[in-house]
């Protein structure tokens, strides 16, 4: 006769392994999102590098917060606009463009989404001046993928820094 309690245990070991069980390839729905995120990151260089800060602020969500280097959090689609209108125009004046990295991670989970790669800038000559990583997460509103959160910071340390480290003697 078989002992309900070796029954229960195998079948609850056999739940635990299946829920442990490695994913398959993405699925079409995943792959179509994937491609979906990757086009509003190049729409964010074209708009970017352009000195289109509508078209930057146009992407992301009425309720997104921006973590730029050596600023507070941005809250808000029209704060944010107001940031990259100016930030976007002076950037573009310069000569410089921003080129995003040779590869970067993309993962999706229902509505929301996150996207980790680098960044290169480059001076007119094409010269590399400085490079970062950036972080930005995604949620599907109205079948459209916005940004609700972006963050980036350059590889580079930032000058104040930089004194403070050489100022303080090494022991």
């Amino acid at each position: 006769m078989i002992n309900i309690g070796k029954l229960i245990v195998a079948a609850a070991s056999f739940v635990v392994l299946a829920a442990c069980a490695k994913v398959g390839p993405p699925t079409a729905a995943t792959a179509a999102d994937e491609t979906a995120i990757r086009a509003v990151e190049t729409a964010w260089y074209k708009a970017y590098n352009g000195g289109d800060g509508e078209a930057v602020a146009a992407l992301y969500a009425e309720n997104a917060v921006l973590n730029a280097p050596g600023a507070p959090p941005i809250r808000g689609k029209s704060s944010i606009r107001e940031y990259y209108v100016k930030d976007a125009a002076a950037f573009a004046k310069s000569g410089h463009t921003d080129v995003d990295g040779p590869k970067s991670d993309v993962g999706v989970s229902g509505d929301l989404a996150w996207q980790w790669g680098t960044y290169q800038n480059n001076d007119k000559s094409g010269a590399a001046v400085d490079a970062g990583k950036y972080l930005t997460v995604f949620q599907r509103r109205d079948e459209k993928w916005m940004i609700i959160r972006d963050t980036w910071n350059s590889d580079t340390a930032p000058a104040a820094a930089a004194a403070l480290a050489s100022a303080v003697p090494a022991e």
